[in-house]
């Protein structure tokens, strides 16, 4: 039997993707190209069922196009800084279960750094996703990953996400699946 308390299971993991538009104007269409993970994670909401949750201070209307260009229909408008202080936020996460958090957008030394910090004092399992990170500064994303390794949070990317998840429900034609659309 393989010992899977180490993999992520996505029965108890929620993937929050924060400000993905920062900085883009209408020019969200780009996501793709600035987070080569995204449609690793529509995967992933295709066959586990986990849908990522959009964080977003630019404004409903931005949070809804980027929702869609994600394929989510959960949004939450507010400062990235202050979402363990949103009751929307904290009682999703309650009641699905959550344990384990994949956090991705901008910026990863400001925002996704805090949010990651606080979600482990919080006791969650926290993961990046490296693949669906952007810096401000570039020269500052191995001094951001260093800090966050020392508390416990761990760098992935949606590849290893995918295979994780299909390793932990243990069932060999998710598994298939997962591979075929990795190789």
């Amino acid at each position: 039997m393989v010992d899977t308390s180490m993999l992520a299971d996505p029965r108890y993991s929620q993937v929050v993707l924060i400000n993905l538009g920062r900085g883009k104007g209408a020019a969200l269409d780009d996501l793709a190209a600035l987070y080569p993970g995204l449609g690793w994670l529509q995967a992933g909401y295709e066959l586990f069922g986990v849908e990522p949750v959009i964080v977003c201070d630019d404004g409903p209307s931005t949070a809804e196009a980027i929702a869609r260009s994600v394929g989510s229909r959960t949004q939450l408008v507010c400062d990235a800084l202050s979402v363990w202080g949103e009751s929307r936020f904290t009682d999703m996460l309650a009641s699905s279960d959550c344990r384990i958090l994949f956090l991705g957008g901008s910026w990863l030394e400001e925002e996704i750094f805090i949010v990651a910090l606080q979600a482990a004092e919080r006791g969650y399992d926290v993961r990046l996703l490296s693949d669906c990170v952007q810096t401000r500064r570039e020269a500052d994303r191995s001094l951001a990953f260093d800090r966050l390794a020392i508390h416990g949070v761990l760098v992935a990317t949606s590849r290893q996400m995918l295979l994780e998840w299909a390793v932990s429900v243990g069932d060999p034609i998710l598994k298939q699946k997962v591979q075929q659309r990795l190789s």
